[in-house]
């Protein structure tokens, strides 16, 4: 037991996760051979088969089944034992990585991390913008310590804690037919062109599902890669689009659009925090954590 290496568990735990060589292959950026054969010594060395091998995949024996468990639990050890070490790194006492969709950066983490650098100055983060889907996949890789995505996203296995909610606006502009409207339904708009994201998004996604539930079908004319571009585009008669509402920048204020409240339940979303696991994050992850779920 003695000689098993955390290249190897991590391995397997791919294999657990994805259900093939191939696909636990490709994500762990290995050849099939070395997989396969990885697995094989693995199952020399435990003295029994761990997979059950099937023509369509694989799957655990009960072997296999308590050994993902602890192999689960000794990488996160690792992982835990790593981040609190960082901690007496010169010159910085901690790194917390974070995923974030773009609504939260835009609209609520640069308060949010700003006063909590302040009070642990000695933390370095690391924040990437993705798409909610992608926020997920990094915290249950472990490629990021926290993540903030979309709630009506699927988390999956991750533990999640609430963190803000924003309201979605249907952006026109001046002089538009529903321009004049104090709320809106997205059913109402859907007779004009859209403007949105280009990217497969948390947000895109959720219009298409409400469109088509109404019955409906988003004419989507033009698709940008920001919030910005979407504004500026509506502003030249491009078409409307929706936006969190408190995305929209105030160096936008002075462009010819008018915001109104989509009027549709689904439109208060809610934003969340997403970790594998609270209990065993580093501590100054958990400080972190702790400081973003303050009302």
């Amino acid at each position: 037991m003695r000689r098993f290496d955390f290249v190897t568990l991590k391995l397997f735990v791919s294999v657990a996760d994805e259900g093939r060589l191939t696909a636990a292959a490709e994500r762990e950026h290995l050849a099939l051979a070395a997989v396969s054969k990885r697995i094989s010594d693995l199952e020399a060395l435990v003295g029994t088969s761990l997979l059950y091998r099937r023509s369509r995949g694989v799957d655990l024996t009960p072997a296999g089944q308590a050994f993902l468990h602890h192999a689960r639990r000794i990488l996160e050890n690792i992982e835990r034992l790593e981040a609190e070490l960082s901690e007496y790194g010169e010159g910085i006492r901690g790194h917390v990585r974070i995923h974030s969709n773009t609504s939260a950066i835009i609209a609520f983490l640069p308060q949010d991390l700003s006063a909590f650098s302040r009070r642990y100055p000695q933390i370095k983060i690391d924040l990437q913008e993705r798409i909610s889907g992608e926020v997920i996949a990094a915290v249950r890789d472990g490629m990021a310590d926290v993540g903030i995505f979309a709630a009506h996203v699927d988390a999956g296995d991750l533990q999640v804690l609430p963190y803000r909610s924003d309201r979605l606006v249907l952006m026109t502009p001046r002089g538009h037919p529903l321009a004049d409207r104090e709320e809106v339904c997205l059913h109402e708009a859907t007779d004009f062109d859209f403007i949105g994201l280009q990217q497969d998004t948390s947000l895109q996604s959720l219009l298409f599902e409400q469109a088509s539930r109404a019955g409906r079908t988003l004419r989507m004319r033009i698709q940008v890669r920001s919030f910005d571009a979407i504004c500026r585009m509506i502003h030249h008669g491009m078409g409307v689009g929706v936006l969190p509402e408190r995305t929209i920048y105030r160096d936008l204020r002075d462009l010819e659009l008018n915001s109104i409240p989509l009027a549709d339940p689904w439109a208060r979303r809610e934003l969340v925090i997403g970790v594998r696991r609270y209990e065993t994050l580093p501590v100054i992850a958990r400080h972190l954590v702790d400081d973003l779920v303050k009302p």
